[in-house]
């Protein structure tokens, strides 16, 4: 199968990056790999409570590079679970294709991972990509979904300004051009961690897109939703995401200020209050 590797060094180079921030965090944690979807599937633990939340990251994120959200959800008791999806990069598996087009295989995929690390009840917040795979997968053991700048939900338009800036990312990254698309999706006056802007430039440089399906597919089971977006989200700005919410999920879109895209990596102690 193809990969999403454009060499063998480049996964290293990204392999490599994941492993050295997660030794270097200083949250005691546990890692294991497990297979769902017939897709190796590398998993990140910590924490404990009465509360286990599972963080499924947005396009081109993982667990290493959500590691301030990662300590919040921590430091307010709760049990944390990360995975990384396949087919994005990080240290689950590369392969390209593997949900052959369809969300309702990332779904599926998500509860195999809940079945293998989740031993009752879970509230699962799923960012951007990561919220279209937690609102497609039935699994019994969501208790509750927070979706943050939701995508799944209707088709991404961007504005020409921020289409030349990733365009220009992906096209010849440096750290300056992925410092300037990630300022492009957090808050006003947000400056982007160091080691993000390092990040986003390996994965340019090293990665191709996953062609991640783009609408959800509802499961027959119903669970409680929050629905959470920043107020200067560029990629999926309130005045379009409400309307498609409303409609697909009945629920009241919660507006951040001061936050953009990047909800998670902008204001991480607001996203643990929607728990």
């Amino acid at each position: 199968m193809d990969s999403i590797y454009r060499s063998t060094a480049g996964r290293e180079h990204i392999r490599r990056w994941c492993t050295d921030q997660l030794d270097a965090w200083p949250v005691p944690h546990e890692r294991m790999s497990t297979t769902a979807g017939g897709a190796r599937t590398h998993v990140v633990t910590a924490g404990s409570g009465p509360i286990t939340v599972v963080f499924v990251a947005g396009t081109n994120f993982n667990a290493a590079a959500s590691l301030p959200l990662a300590t919040a959800l921590v430091e307010a008791g709760h049990r944390l679970v990360m995975p990384d999806v396949p087919g994005q990069p990080g240290l689950s598996s590369g392969a390209r294709g593997l949900s052959g087009g369809r969300l309702s295989w990332y779904g599926a995929w998500l509860s195999q991972v809940l079945d293998a690390v989740v031993t009752g009840p879970a509230v699962v917040i799923g960012h951007s990509f990561g919220a279209a795979i937690a609102l497609s997968s039935p699994s019994p053991l969501i208790d509750r979904l927070v979706l943050v700048s939701p995508g799944g939900l209707g088709r991404l338009r961007l504005a020409p300004g921020l289409l030349a800036v990733s365009a220009a990312w992906f096209i010849r990254p440096t750290p300056a051009r992925s410092a300037r698309l990630l300022r492009a999706m957090l808050g006003p006056g947000s400056r982007p961690r160091a080691d993000l802007v390092e990040w986003m430039t390996l994965v340019a440089r090293h990665s191709r897109s996953s062609g991640a399906p783009g609408t959800a597919e509802l499961p027959s089971r119903t669970v409680p939703r929050l629905v959470a977006t920043g107020a200067h989200d560029t990629f999926l700005p309130p005045r379009r995401l409400y309307p498609v919410v409303h409609a697909a999920l009945d629920t009241e879109l919660h507006v951040i200020p001061d936050a953009g895209h990047l909800v998670v990596e902008d204001h991480p102690g607001q996203v643990v209050a929607l728990v």
